[in-house]
């Protein structure tokens, strides 16, 4: 079983789910017989996102390159970004790691490609749904991804980093991005919805969706789990 390194804190709910998932399905998977070894930098989430708001890439690289390298200085054979918006510099990432570097976007669409999915809609950071970054993987293999109105973006930004990022989930908040769904849905035709952000899985899944739902987290998960175990 390979070593797994996970750059994690961006943010801290999200990065205890890939934690405590990734043992649970390894342990399970073994018939109970063995956990993972996972060795974890955790980054400053402010730090990275001061970055990203700034656009200051280099510094982003740079600051995302160095935990990365801890990680392998570790003894990690496969590492992560546990983020999503941190994959905006995966390209310039890729080029300095030298083990297997596993793309959040890519794993999504793996499985976007397996249900035949030509159209989805595409919830997270404003940042995300904003830049082209994310939706690139997608638009190679002929699938259309499709971003909320202006006014919603703001919306699903401000409940991500208000409450979500600090494992707040409120009945309400669910009900305004069930219907934001519900518009990209009825408007724009899409078939599935990418939970971009690996927050929203905290409040957004298949059973309350009007349309199925691409969990990255759950799916990076899946594909570390495998990779891992291979």
């Amino acid at each position: 079983m390979k070593k797994l390194g996970l750059v994690g804190g961006t943010g801290p709910e999200s990065t205890r789910i890939y934690y405590k998932e990734i043992n649970r399905l390894i342990n399970e998977r073994t018939n109970g017989t063995a956990f993972p070894e996972i060795v974890l930098e955790s980054v400053n989430l402010y730090r990275a996102l001061g970055y990203v708001e700034s656009e200051q890439y280099e510094e982003l690289s740079q600051y995302l390159s160095d935990a990365l390298d801890n990680l392998v200085n570790g003894g990690a054979e496969v590492v992560a970004l546990t983020a999503g918006t941190m994959h905006v510099v995966y390209d310039k990432l890729k080029e300095k790691v030298r083990v297997p570097f596993i793309s959040i976007p890519e794993s999504v669409c793996e499985a976007a490609i397996r249900h035949n999915y030509k159209k989805v809609g595409l919830l997270g950071t404003i940042f995300t749904m904003d830049k082209d970054f994310f939706k690139r993987p997608f638009l190679a293999k002929g699938i259309d991804v499709v971003v909320p109105s202006k006014e919603d973006m703001v919306l699903v930004n401000e409940r991500i980093s208000k409450e979500l990022e600090y494992g707040v989930v409120k009945d309400s908040t669910r009900e305004e991005l069930i219907s934001i769904v519900t518009k990209m849905r009825d408007l724009n035709g899409i078939e599935a919805v990418i939970l971009g952000c690996t927050e929203l899985p905290l409040i957004l899944n298949s059973n309350n969706c009007p349309v199925n739902c691409l969990d990255i987290m759950g799916l990076h998960i899946n594909r570390l789990v495998e990779l891992v175990m291979n």
